[in-house]
């Protein structure tokens, strides 16, 4: 029987998604999800469906979501492709720009999704080695078909330096997939150099910010013939009627995105202190989750008695990353209780 399925998905290690347990109670902080819910208009919008609008397809072309986000990055609607998440998007490139003899490049540690496309694709992945402060590695830009830069980070939390970005996306040979899943929270993006060069195209997410990522939708933004490659190989219907009128009516609402990741980033200054007090060294945060290593304690150790108490916050075994833990800012009860199942003291 094994003989029916290819030899590389045979040997794969699938993409391990953080836990969604159905338990009641627990404290969340594992799946970097927004612990406020999204903008009224969404509700609004599902409500105006009626039970007979599903018995229609969806738009294919998302063409709502496009003049929305074309309008809030100043992009005509043929330089925005709409995806069923993020993640479908990423995977599309990997067949859209990436030949059989191909290489998919990424940083390490990035988003472990990436090798597992590379997998899949079934390419050379090629990791670029981040250095010990997970900052921007030093060396010459590496040859390739296609890179995820995911900006800021995740799991590490930084946020690379746009000068440098774009330098590196200039030398690059292949295309540049810049993944802003988490930019709402940070200082800075690279959102114009979708625009500026002709291998660059920058993913966005609503699942993050915008307190979305029960619907699943992303979008890309670059130039018209990248997108346009997008377009001949996806689904013929991938975003769903549904998503389609939430993701509208939310991304209509960047006002009440930017009220929400002001009280996460506030609360994201305070849990990052409070932790420091608490004997963890914490790498400066552009996301919505820091990047803490516990100094008194192995990593694992943390997460395990954490997860006991019925808080759970995400442990990455592996040379790069088994000295932290990633901790998703939730809300600041929730931040209040995992802060009390915490020894006070460094020397603790």
């Amino acid at each position: 029987m094994t003989g029916r399925i290819r030899q590389n998905v045979r040997g794969l290690t699938a993409y391990t998604p953080g836990e969604q347990p159905r338990q009641s109670g627990l404290v969340k902080l594992n799946t970097n999800e927004n612990p406020y819910p999204p903008s009224p208009r969404v509700a609004e919008a599902l409500a105006r469906l009626e039970p007979g609008d599903l018995r229609r397809y969806p738009d294919p072309t998302c063409a709502e979501i496009r003049e929305i986000a074309g309008r809030l990055h100043g992009v005509s609607p043929d330089r925005v492709f709409v995806a069923n998440g993020s993640d479908e998007a990423l995977a599309l490139c990997t067949r859209a720009f990436v030949e059989d003899d191909g290489t998919i490049g990424y940083f390490d540690p990035s988003y472990s999704l990436y090798p597992v496309l590379a997998a899949i694709r079934n390419v050379l992945g090629v990791a670029v080695p981040l250095p010990a402060d997970f900052g921007w590695p030093e060396g010459p830009v590496p040859d390739g078909s296609l890179f995820f830069l995911c900006n800021p980070n995740a799991p590490t939390s930084r946020l690379f330096p746009k000068d440098v970005v774009e330098r590196f996306c200039a030398a690059y040979p292949g295309v540049v997939l810049i993944d802003e899943a988490y930019v709402d929270f940070a200082a800075g993006h690279c959102m114009d150099l979708a625009v500026t060069l002709p291998n660059v195209i920058v993913l966005r997410t609503l699942s993050k910010a915008y307190s979305l990522a029960g619907i699943r939708l992303g979008y890309v933004v670059g130039p018209a013939d990248l997108i346009g490659a997008l377009f001949k190989i996806k689904d013929s219907y991938n975003v769903n009627r549904l998503t389609q009128a939430a993701a509208a009516a939310a991304l209509s609402d960047a006002a009440y995105m930017r009220r929400n990741v002001a009280r996460i980033r506030a609360t994201r200054a305070r849990l990052g202190d409070e932790l420091g007090r608490r004997g963890f060294e914490v790498v400066p945060s552009e996301t919505n989750f820091l990047w803490a290593r516990p100094r008194r304690e192995a990593a694992r150790a943390v997460y395990e008695q954490l997860k006991a108490l019925g808080i759970l916050v995400r442990y990455f075994p592996g040379a790069r990353t088994g000295d932290f833990v990633r901790i998703t800012v939730g809300s600041d009860e929730e931040i209040d209780r995992l802060l009390a199942a915490l020894p006070e003291g460094k020397d603790t």
